[in-house]
């Protein structure tokens, strides 16, 4: 068993945490809060806005920002035929808004308790 106060291990028939004395709860569950290292939302945006594609990669998701700097190359040579000057602008937005999303969903996901 975990102390709600302190977080120490204490033994399972324990009735005070060994390290704090505060009472714990016969058959109460414990909560453990892992916590994985934040990322800033504006950063990832700020990436994106500089190379699209870098915000995702900033992220952790690295097989989707080297898909989107692949494609985003691909739309920057389709200018030649006009429809570069469409699809680059919605890329490039595109990329930093799922960037600053995706690190901002991160952030909420990143405290995972277990019971």
């Amino acid at each position: 068993m975990f102390c709600s106060k302190c977080g120490q291990a204490n033994a399972d028939d324990a009735s005070y945490c060994r390290f704090c004395a505060t009472p714990i709860a016969p058959g109460r569950q414990q909560r453990i809060v892992v916590m994985r290292p934040a990322k800033s939302p504006g950063v990832a945006a700020v990436l994106s806005f500089f190379i699209c594609g870098l915000g995702q990669i900033y992220n952790g998701q690295i097989g989707k920002g080297i898909a989107m700097i692949i494609a985003y190359l691909i739309s920057w040579s389709l200018c030649v035929f006009v429809i570069g000057f469409i699809t680059t602008p919605v890329l490039w937005i595109w990329g930093m808004i799922d960037a600053y999303n995706t690190a901002d969903r991160i952030n909420h996901e990143s405290q995972l308790t277990v019971t």
